[in-house]
C-alpha cells in the first residue's frame, strides 16, 4: 500500500465523522472561478473577504501558457514568472547541439539579449461573460441528440466568432460543471514572448524524478520571460509586486493559475470506468514510450538533448497517473464517491420536479459509457502516432478543407475564434527532430497493430504490408515538413496544392484522415452528444440541490485557491512547512554530490555565498493541480510570496478528492528566488526589475 493511499484512509475515516455531523472547520478546498469567488469561505474561516478591485488585480496580472501552465506578471515591463519546467519546451526550442539552455540556464543582463520564442503564446483573461442561456436555446424540443450535439456547437463558434469580431480578443466559450453552465472567456493574446532567466535543469529539478512529487523539496523551479508587443515591452495591465519576506507559517495564501483537470464532479460510473478501462491502458503506454526515448537518448548528447523535453513530461505524467490510479483502486475512495452520489440522487429523486427534468441523466451515463467500451481500441488507437511533425501534417491536410466549410460546422480546433492561434503553432521556426520522431512512430504503430489487429482497415492504411520500421523511416527520412517554409507555401496553396503533395507524410496524413474522421465523427454522435445532455442535466440538478456553493472541475481556465502556509503529518513524523538553503547542500553531500542531487557547477562552493536559513520551498494547503505548474502564491495584500511548482505524493489522488490534512501545494519562497538572483547569477538588474528599486 502506498504511503498517499495510508493517509487517504484516515482522511476517509474523517469524512464519514462529518457525515455524521461533527463539528470540522471549513475546509481550504476548491479551484474557483473568478465570477464565483470563495467569498463566505474566506470570510467565516479568515475573515478575510476580497474586494472586485483585488479579485480583478489578480486576474489581470495572471497569465496562461498556452502550451501548458500559468505564470504572472512580476514587474510593468512585462516580465512574467513561471517555472523551469513549464518553460522547458521553449529552452529546448531555442537551444541546439552547441547551446543547451535547459543544462546551463540563461540569463539576458541586458534587453538586446533577451531570446524570442518560436511559437509561445502566452493569455490573460480580460472578461467573462455567462452565455448558458444561448448555448441551451439552441437546442429544439424534437431534436436528436446527434442533432442538438451540432446545435450547440454551431451556436458556441457563433457566440466566439461574434465576439472575436466585436472586441479582436481571443474568444473561447468554457463549459463549466460538464454543462451546467457555459462561459464566453476573452483573453488578450500575446506571441512575442522573450526569454529573459532560467537556472539549470540541475537546481530546478533538483532531485530529479525520485524526488519529483515529495516533500520537503529543494528546487529552484523558476524562468522569467518578457513580453512584447509591437517591438516593445508592454506595459503591464496588471503585475504583482515582490515580497522577499515571504509568508509565515499560518499565513493565508492564494494560487490564481490554470488547473488543467479535475474529475471530482464524476459520478461513479464514470470513475470506475476511468479505473478499469481508461488508466491500466494510459499507464502501460506510457512506460512504452519511456522505454523508447531512454533507447534513444543513449546513442548520444545530442540525442539525449532532444528527448530530455518529453522524457520529463512522460515521467512526470507516469507517477502522477499512477497516483491517481492507486487513488481509484482504494475501495474507501470509491465508497465515499458512492455515498455523496446516493445522496444527491436521492435529493433528486425525491422531488418529482427534479425528477422529471433530471433523473435519466445517471442512464445516459450508462449508455454513453457502455457505447464507449464498444470501440474503445479503435477510438485510442486509430490516430496519427505521437510526433509533432505527424501531427502538423495533419494539421496542414485538415486546415486546407475545414476552412471551406461554414464555421459551425467545422472540426473543433479549426473554428475562426480559434485561427490565430492554430496558424501561430503550424508555421513554428522551432527545430523538428525526424529521428525521434521516427522512434516514437514505431512504437506507436507497434502498439497500434497489437490492439487492432493486422486485418483491421486502419493498419492495412497506415503500413501497406511493410514494417512499423519501414513505413516509419519512410515517413520521416524524406518529409519536408520541418521547415515552416514549405508548410506556409503549402497552405497558402489550398486544398489543390495539399492534394497534389508528394510529401510522404503530407500524403500518409491525407490516406489516414478519413479513418480519423470517421471514429471523430461516431465519437461525436454516439458518445459525446450523450455525455452532452447528461452533464447538462446533472450540472442543473447540483445548482437546483445545492445551490452554486461549489466550484467547477477545472478545466485549464483561470481559477483562485486558498489555504495556509503549513506543515503536515508524514511517515510519522511532520514535514516542516519550509525548506532553506541549508537543506539543499545537506541533500545534496548525502547523495555524495550525485545525479540527480548532484548541484551545478556554478553552485560549487555556493555555501559562503549565500544566506544558508533562506528560505527557498514551502507548502500550503491550497487546492491545486497540473496546468497550476507557475502559478503564483498571493498574499491578502496581493503581493507574490512564491511561485507553484509541485504537489506532494499524498496530493496525487486531488484529481478525484481533497485531503487538507496532507493535500499540500509545494512552492518556490519568493526569498529564496531573490537570493539566487542575487548571489548566484549576478542578476542584479532583473533583481532591481522585480524590487522595483
Amino acid at each position: 500500500m502506498t504511503k498517499h493511499v495510508r493517509v487517504l484512509f484516515a482522511f476517509l475515516a474523517c469524512a464519514v465523522l462529518v457525515a455524521a455531523g461533527s463539528p470540522v472547520a471549513l475546509a481550504d478546498e476548491g479551484m474557483w472561478t473568478f465570477d464565483n469567488p470563495p467569498v463566505k469561505q474566506l470570510r467565516e474561516k479568515y475573515g478575510f473577504t476580497p474586494t472586485r478591485e483585488w479579485l480583478d488585480h489578480v486576474r489581470l496580472a495572471s497569465v496562461r501558457f498556452n502550451d501548458g501552465g500559468s505564470g504572472s506578471f512580476v514587474s510593468p515591463d512585462g516580465l512574467v514568472l513561471t517555472n523551469h519546467h513549464v518553460a522547458r519546451g521553449q529552452l529546448q526550442k531555442v537551444s541546439s547541439r552547441e547551446h543547451d539552455y535547459t543544462h546551463t540556464g540563461f540569463y539576458a543582463a541586458t534587453r538586446d539579449e533577451e531570446m524570442k520564442c518560436p511559437d509561445l503564446e502566452l493569455n490573460v483573461l480580460v472578461s467573462m461573460e455567462n452565455v448558458t442561456d444561448r448555448v441551451l436555446a439552441a437546442v429544439k424540443p424534437g431534436m436528436s441528440d446527434e442533432e442538438a450535439l451540432r446545435a450547440r456547437k454551431a451556436r458556441i463558434a457563433e457566440i466566439e466568432k461574434e465576439s472575436l469580431d466585436a472586441t479582436g480578443l481571443r474568444s473561447d466559450v468554457v463549459t463549466l460543471y460538464h454543462g451546467g453552465e457555459y462561459w464566453l472567456y476573452r483573453y488578450k493574446r500575446y506571441t512575442d514572448i522573450r526569454l529573459v532567466f532560467a537556472p539549470e535543469d540541475d537546481i530546478a529539478f533538483f532531485g530529479g524524478d525520485p524526488d519529483n512529487f515529495t516533500y520537503p523539496r529543494y528546487d529552484l523551479d523558476m524562468a522569467i520571460f518578457r513580453v512584447y508587443e509591437d517591438g516593445k515591452p508592454i506595459r503591464s495591465p496588471a503585475w504583482l509586486r515582490w515580497n522577499p519576506a515571504g509568508p509565515k507559517a499560518g499565513d493565508l495564501v492564494f494560487v490564481s493559475g490554470h488547473p488543467g483537470k479535475t474529475d471530482r464532479l464524476y459520478t461513479l460510473a464514470e470513475l470506475e470506468f476511468l479505473r478499469d478501462y481508461s488508466y491500466p491502458v494510459r499507464l502501460d503506454v506510457m512506460r512504452r514510450m519511456i522505454e523508447t526515448l531512454e533507447e534513444y537518448a543513449a546513442e548520444g548528447p545530442e540525442q539525449r538533448r532532444q528527448a530530455t523535453g518529453m522524457l520529463f513530461g512522460v515521467r512526470n505524467g507516469l507517477k502522477a497517473y499512477t497516483g491517481e490510479y492507486e487513488g481509484l483502486l482504494d475501495e474507501r475512495l470509491m465508497e465515499k464517491k458512492r455515498k455523496e452520489e446516493e445522496e444527491f440522487r436521492a435529493k433528486v429523486m425525491s422531488d418529482p420536479g427534479l425528477r422529471k427534468k433530471y433523473g435519466d441523466a445517471w442512464d445516459l451515463v450508462d449508455r454513453w459509457l457502455a457505447r464507449a467500451k464498444e470501440r474503445m481500441a479503435e477510438f485510442r488507437w486509430r490516430r496519427l502516432p505521437w510526433s509533432r511533425m505527424a501531427g502538423t501534417a495533419l494539421t496542414i491536410v485538415r486546415y486546407v478543407e475545414e476552412i471551406e466549410k461554414p464555421d459551425g460546422e467545422r472540426l473543433d480546433g479549426f473554428h475562426d475564434s480559434q485561427l490565430d492561434s492554430l496558424r501561430f503553432r503550424m508555421f513554428s521556426p522551432a527545430p523538428v527532430y525526424p529521428e525521434m520522431d521516427e522512434r516514437l512512430a514505431v512504437t506507436f504503430l507497434e502498439i497500434a497493430r497489437e490492439q487492432l489487429g493486422d486485418d483491421d482497415p486502419f493498419i492495412r492504411a497506415a503500413l501497406g504490408g511493410k514494417t512499423p520500421e519501414e513505413v516509419a523511416h519512410e515517413l520521416f527520412s524524406k518529409t519536408r515538413i520541418g521547415d515552416p517554409d514549405f508548410r506556409r507555401k503549402l497552405v497558402e496553396g489550398g486544398r489543390e496544392a495539399v492534394a497534389g503533395c508528394k510529401d510522404p507524410l503530407i500524403a500518409w496524413a491525407r490516406k489516414l484522415d478519413p479513418f480519423l474522421r470517421e471514429v471523430t465523427k461516431w465519437h461525436e454522435e454516439k458518445i459525446q452528444s450523450l455525455q452532452t445532455i447528461a452533464g447538462e442535466k446533472l450540472g442543473r440538478a447540483r445548482f437546483a440541490v445545492y445551490g452554486k456553493s461549489t466550484y467547477p472541475d477545472a478545466t485549464f481556465t483561470l481559477r483562485l485557491a486558498y489555504g495556509t502556509v503549513k506543515g503536515y503529518p508524514m511517515n510519522g513524523t511532520q514535514a516542516p512547512p519550509f525548506t532553506t538553503f541549508y537543506g539543499l547542500f545537506d541533500r545534496s553531500l548525502s547523495f555524495d554530490r550525485q545525479p540527480p542531487w548532484a548541484l551545478p557547477e556554478r553552485w560549487n562552493g555556493a555555501e559562503k555565498k549565500l544566506d544558508l536559513a533562506t528560505r527557498l520551498d514551502f507548502v500550503s494547503t491550497c487546492d491545486i493541480i497540473g496546468g497550476n505548474s507557475g502559478s503564483p502564491v498571493i498574499d491578502r495584500e496581493g503581493r507574490l510570496v512564491g511561485l507553484i511548482f509541485d504537489g506532494n505524493i499524498e496530493s496525487l489522488v486531488g484529481r478525484f478528492v481533497y485531503d487538507e490534512r496532507t493535500n499540500r501545494a509545494v512552492a518556490v519562497h519568493a526569498g529564496g528566488m531573490i537570493e539566487a538572483l542575487r548571489k548566484i547569477y549576478h542578476a542584479d538588474a532583473l533583481v532591481k526589475e522585480l524590487l522595483q528599486r
